[in-house]
C-alpha cells in the first residue's frame, strides 16, 4: 500500500528526462517491482551510476537481466505497457536501466514510481500492486534527457593520479557505449579503458594532464567512434562530473 501512495504522489507530473518513443515491434514479457522507501531506485545498482541511477526519469528505473548485458545494456531506455485491459494505461511507462535484477521470468523490475505508472488510475494502481507481477509488452526506444549532453562522471573509487573510473552518463538516443580509449601522448596512442562492471570503465595510471577520450557507439544508426578532446581536466577529482560539449542522438 505505501508503493501505492507513491504513485499518487506523481499523478499529473510531466516527467523530464522522459525517453521518447520509437516504432519499434514489441515484445511480451512480465515485471515486477522492488521495495524502495522513497518509490526511487537503487543509488548502489549494479550499473554503477550512484544517486543518478537512483533520480534518473525522476525514478523511474528498472533493474533487468536478459536486457543487462554485461553492462552494455545499462542506460537504455524502454516503453513498458501492461496488457490487462481494465487496469493498465494505453501508455504505459518509459523507463531507463540503472541494475540488475532476476524475477520470476520477468525482464523488468521497477521502482515503485516505475510500477505505479503502468496503471490508468489510482484503483487499478492499487489492483496492479496487489498482483505483484503482471504481463507486459516492451520495446526500446531512443533516450530524450533535459540534459542533452554528455556528462563525464568520476568515479568516486577513482585516486588521482594513480587510478581513474567513470561513467558515461546522458546517453541520449538509442545508443550503446561499447567502448572507451584514452589518448596516450607519450606513446602517441590510443589506450582502451576496462569495463569493470554495469557502465563503469577504469584504467591504471592514466594519462597526465587533461585527459582526450574517445568512446565507441553502438545504435541505430551503426557502429562509430566520437572523439572527446579534454573530456577530464588535469585536475579531475573523484566524484566530480564534467559535461561536454556532445550530443547523441
Amino acid at each position: 500500500m505505501g508503493s501505492f501512495h507513491c504513485f499518487l504522489a506523481i499523478l499529473g507530473l510531466v516527467l523530464l528526462p522522459a525517453p521518447c518513443t520509437s516504432q519499434d515491434a514489441f515484445t511480451r514479457s512480465r515485471a515486477t517491482y522492488y521495495g524502495s522507501p522513497d518509490c526511487y531506485g537503487n543509488p548502489t545498482g549494479a550499473c554503477g551510476y550512484g544517486e543518478f541511477g537512483r533520480t534518473v526519469n525522476d525514478g523511474q528505473v528498472s533493474a533487468v537481466a536478459r536486457l543487462y548485458r554485461n553492462g552494455t545494456g545499462c542506460g537504455g531506455c524502454y516503453q513498458v505497457r501492461c496488457i490487462y485491459p481494465p487496469h493498465c494505461s494505453n501508455d504505459g511507462v518509459n523507463v531507463v536501466v540503472t541494475d540488475y535484477g532476476e524475477g520470476d521470468r520477468t525482464d523488468f523490475i521497477f521502482t515503485p514510481k516505475a510500477y505505479g505508472k503502468l496503471a490508468n488510475s489510482p484503483a487499478s494502481t492499487e489492483i496492479l500492486f496487489a498482483y505483484g507481477v503482471v504481463d507486459i509488452e516492451f520495446r526500446r526506444i531512443p533516450c530524450q534527457y533535459s540534459t542533452p549532453n554528455l556528462v563525464f562522471k568520476v568515479h568516486e573509487y577513482s585516486k588521482a593520479p594513480l587510478y581513474l573510473a567513470m561513467v558515461i552518463q546522458y546517453v541520449a538516443g538509442q545508443n550503446d557505449i561499447t567502448a572507451v580509449e584514452l589518448w596516450q601522448e607519450d606513446c602517441k596512442e590510443w589506450r582502451g579503458m576496462r569495463r569493470v562492471f554495469g557502465a563503469v570503465w577504469d584504467t591504471q595510471s592514466p594519462p597526465s594532464g587533461s585527459i582526450d577520450m574517445r568512446f565507441q557507439v553502438s545504435g541505430s544508426a551503426g557502429v562509430k567512434w566520437v572523439q572527446a578532446p579534454k573530456a577530464i581536466p588535469s585536475d579531475w577529482k573523484a566524484g566530480a562530473a564534467y559535461t561536454s560539449d556532445i550530443q547523441l542522438t
